[in-house]
């Protein structure tokens, strides 16, 4: 399924290029400050085209408002009719939770998955046990817990992205999204804030009705917002606590 992105083209790929150059930025610099790798923004300054979802980075890369799109050719779908067929959508989300949801988790497993891929990628080329946080860029490192930062390793990211994996199959069969472990919990989250870009995004194409509970609706699926309270606080997570790194993997959640 297409991507939502822009298509490339020399005028918008120069004015990336002229402004990066008004601001005295590396590419490395600014590919830094956008969240991509320095290939992604060489081809951005060569008019190849440019994911949506990416656009955020960019602007705050190079210290634009808005993106200067209007001359792009840019597919005008709405988030739900562009992932209704997506082999992530949750039929069991959108029964539940709305069409909303069944959405954000597609489009945000999609952009999580490319995250841990990429991060995998990098670590792969350094000692055994480097973690996200030595990377020079880590496409997630800044939506993790930041207590657990140093666990957060090559065997981490495969452990989470076999999760991930496992979870968008659970969805492509209409099976219950319900999470059974930390991680489980962490990761539906994280694709929902991940869809949130394309949300903001797609503001002028989606039906305002689809997304009224776009932040709301995984806390409903978890019947709390522990995750919030214990893993994004200030809170210091002993090890004996049931939220601690240790115990993310363990199924210990809604289990009879």
């Amino acid at each position: 399924m297409a991507q939502r992105s822009i298509k490339g083209n020399q005028e918008l790929a120069k004015k990336i290029r002229l402004r990066r150059n008004e601001l005295n930025l590396t590419i490395e610099e600014a590919a830094l400050r956008a969240g991509v790798g320095t290939k992604t923004w060489s081809r951005y300054e060569t008019g190849e085209s440019i994911r949506r979802d990416k656009c955020r980075g960019i602007c705050k890369a190079l210290n634009w408002r808005v993106f200067p799109d209007s001359e792009s050719d840019v597919e005008k779908k709405s988030l739900v009719e562009e992932y209704r067929d997506h082999e992530a959508w949750s039929q069991y989300l959108a029964d539940n939770y709305g069409l909303g949801a069944a959405a954000a988790f597609a489009a945000g497993s999609d952009m999580l998955l490319d995250y841990i891929k990429q991060d995998q990628s990098d670590l792969a080329s350094m000692p055994a046990g480097a973690h996200i946080g030595q990377l020079p860029t880590s496409f997630i490192s800044p939506e993790l817990p930041e207590q657990f930062l140093m666990r957060y390793d090559y065997v981490f990211l495969y452990q989470m992205k076999c999760a991930l994996i496992q979870l968008r199959g659970r969805a492509k069969h209409g099976m219950a999204m319900t999470a059974h472990s930390i991680l489980e919990e962490l990761i539906i989250y994280l694709c929902n804030e991940e869809a949130q870009v394309l949300i903001e995004l797609g503001s002028d194409t989606d039906n305002p009705d689809d997304f009224e509970n776009s932040k709301d609706w995984v806390f409903d699926l978890f019947d709390d917002m522990d995750i919030i309270t214990f893993l994004y606080s200030d809170e210091y997570l002993s090890e004996d606590h049931p939220f601690h790194f240790a115990y993310w993997g363990e199924q210990q959640l809604y289990m009879d």
